[in-house]
């Protein structure tokens, strides 16, 4: 009896024991789940309301398309680590642990992130490809079925790399997203703006080759493609015009893709045919070759013995111009009392009979003493391009009014100077060239006049 008793008391402390560890376990799972009770901080998964952006309102429609798994949250039992309890035990736990074991799974958090992320990405794509670039991919890829051809040949709104492109036109073919959106796009258009877009189709192979089949040397009419058009109606694109295809042949005919015509090849040999070519070809060594100094003193030698002749001739030019004059029977004109100066060009002589005159290009709306365009061409010339002036002590000065310089005896006269005009003057305007004749009686008595005024 005293053994049953011990034994009976040891096995109370025992059940004594396991339920103070059972309970003891229980609030160690509690204070796991509820993080040493300390409460967490709740927020708000709404966004601040403020006005949104464009590419925002896309984004809010697609986070609303999309469909939020919204469930009662996840249970979770935890489990007590140790022995199984007995049933009495049990029953206490049970009481207990219902409150404190219910800890929710943070699963749908994860993926709210995840489909906040995801719309980003498409905006972006719809941000930068507009319907009109949307509707020129796919009629370029169904005329052309490449991408790279596309690449190069179409003009969209923004310059868009080659891998842009094939992205963009998986994203139409397999994203459901993107390719519903672009869909509702499109079909917002204007029918012009669809009309002008699909004018814009590449040419496809078969419609060149039947281009191409039209010979260079003919001079093919609108009715030729035409024709063409309504013998192969499945083969050209809808919106192919004859005008369109005269232009698109006549490209062909230009860079010689015609059947009957052929390219030439390139030259062989020496011959340079760029800059860069002529550039590799030079040798650096024979362009620096030393100074030759007694070439050099030769040269300046015979230039000194040119030049001194050239003025020789200069002077002696007035005993020359008697014999001319005399065997061509063009003698100096006649002056009347009347006549100042004259300005004798080419084709046309020009008489000066008051102390001032001026010079340029004759239009409807002004008319001028001295009309050039009489000796020749004078679309360069000024409408007033100077005045020819002749002052009381008998000296002519000319003073240039116009854009371009006027060349007395080759010395330049700029706009807004003047100079002295002597007889026999070289006077150039724009190409023309007059010689600048005085009366020098007549000059001289007016010399006389004026010296007899100022004596008096």
């Amino acid at each position: 009896i005293m053994l049953d008793n011990q034994t009976d008391s040891g096995a109370q402390s025992r059940s004594e024991d396991e339920e103070s560890l059972g309970v003891k376990d229980v609030k160690r799972t509690a204070t796991q789940a509820f993080g040493s009770g300390v409460p967490k901080r709740r927020s708000s998964s709404r966004s601040i309301k403020r006005k949104k952006f464009d590419d925002e309102l896309v984004e809010s429609s697609l986070v609303k398309s999309s469909s939020r798994v919204k469930g009662p949250p996840v249970i979770e039992p935890v489990r007590c680590s140790g022995s199984e309890p007995s049933s009495t035990e049990k029953k206490k736990v049970s009481a207990l642990t219902p409150p404190l074991t219910m800890v929710i799974n943070p699963a749908p958090i994860t993926k709210r992130v995840k489909k906040s992320k995801q719309p980003l990405h498409i905006t972006k794509d719809l941000g930068r490809w507009k319907p009109t670039d949307d509707l020129l991919l796919i009629n370029a890829v169904l005329q052309t079925t490449d991408l790279t051809s596309v690449h190069l040949g179409v003009k969209f709104s923004c310059r868009f790399t080659l891998r842009e492109i094939k992205e963009r036109w998986y994203a139409l073919l397999y994203d459901p997203v993107i390719s519903k959106l672009a869909w509702q796009a499109m079909r917002q258009l204007h029918p012009e703006a669809i009309a002008a877009i699909q004018s814009k189709a590449l040419f496809s192979q078969a419609e060149e080759a039947l281009l191409a089949k039209i010979g260079s040397t003919s001079q093919p009419k609108l009715d030729v493609f035409q024709e063409l058009l309504s013998k192969h109606p499945g083969v050209f694109h809808p919106s192919r015009t004859p005008k369109s295809l005269l232009v698109h042949w006549q490209l062909l005919k230009q860079y010689y893709l015609l059947d009957d015509q052929s390219v030439q090849p390139l030259p062989k040999g020496d011959q340079v045919l760029n800059f860069s070519d002529a550039e590799q070809m030079v040798d650096d060594v024979k362009l620096k070759e030393s100074r030759d100094e007694v070439l050099e003193h030769e040269l300046m030698i015979s230039d000194r013995h040119q030049k001194r002749e050239i003025r020789q001739l200069e002077q002696e030019l007035p005993r020359w111009q008697v014999l001319v004059d005399s065997i061509t029977g063009m003698s100096m004109p006649d002056f009347d009392n009347q006549t100042l100066a004259a300005l004798r060009g080419r084709m046309v002589r020009y008489l000066m009979r008051s102390r001032e005159i001026t010079l340029g290009r004759a239009t409807k709306d002004k008319q001028i003493d001295v009309d050039l365009s009489l000796e020749g061409p004078a679309w360069k010339i000024s409408r007033k391009q100077g005045i020819i002036k002749l002052k009381n002590n008998g000296d002519f000065f000319i003073a240039n009014e116009g854009r371009r310089p006027i060349y007395i005896d080759g010395r330049p006269v700029l706009s807004g100077n003047k100079w002295k005009l002597n007889n026999n003057s070289v006077v150039e305007i724009a190409g023309l060239r007059f010689v600048f004749l005085i009366n020098l009686e007549l000059i001289s008595l007016i010399k006389a006049e004026a010296a007899k005024m100022t004596q008096q």
